[in-house]
């Protein structure tokens, strides 16, 4: 990650402090407010291409706060969730990367929505698990503070959800997906790349020699 050392070197006083907790705090007003005053609300902060060009800048930053947690089987636990690997992130990331990993997530959203019309940001929370699952494959958690688990078994079921999800999303939603993941293909994409040929490349040697030796 070179060139991300040298952004932070010479940008890295540009850093949000508490990124993470801002975004999860207006994600639960955001929730609140659709629950209790305006069911209509999240449609008013989305990301939408028609009225950011009428004008609705704002948008450009409110489609962060469209609370992905509605709906949801765990609900807010998703949010406690999101808050801890968020933070565990920045801790380890500093708030300079923890800001370009959601800027280029956002960036990534925004091109989407220019070329689709839409945009939401349920995959730039969703690259932080992978970039959390990544950095800490063999991390224990409890589901539903109970079952104990490692953080890959995770990573592997986002990932089924996210290819699931793309392959039976229209064009818009495979944009949306892929442009989400900006920020963790940015910090780990080559590493993920080598990983994968490296296992192609060892099943493969295994593959022969097994059929060597039968």
């Amino acid at each position: 990650m070179n060139w991300i050392d040298k952004l932070e070197r010479r940008y890295g006083r540009f850093g949000i402090p508490h990124l993470v907790n801002g975004l999860l705090a207006g994600q639960l007003v955001a929730g609140l407010i659709v629950l209790l005053i305006n069911w209509q609300f999240s449609a008013l902060i989305a990301l939408s291409r028609t009225y950011v060009l009428h004008g609705q800048i704002w948008r450009l930053i409110t489609f962060l706060f469209q609370p992905i947690w509605l709906g949801s089987v765990l609900g807010i636990l998703n949010l406690v969730f999101y808050f801890w690997i968020g933070n565990a992130l920045t801790r380890v990331w500093g708030d300079f990367r923890m800001t370009l990993f959601i800027a280029l997530g956002v960036v990534g959203a925004w091109v989407s929505c220019l070329l689709t019309g839409s945009a939401g940001p349920s995959a730039i929370f969703q690259s932080m698990l992978f970039a959390y699952t990544w950095l800490w494959p063999d991390q224990m958690v409890l589901l539903f503070g109970i079952i104990p688990f490692k953080m890959k078994y995770l990573g592997w079921y986002e990932l089924a959800l996210w290819t699931i999800s793309f392959l039976m999303g229209d064009f818009a939603t495979k944009l949306s997906l892929v442009f989400g993941l900006a920020g963790f293909l940015a910090f780990y994409g080559r590493e993920v790349f080598d990983w994968c040929r490296d296992a192609i490349t060892s099943w493969k040697r295994r593959r022969d020699w097994e059929n060597r030796n039968r």
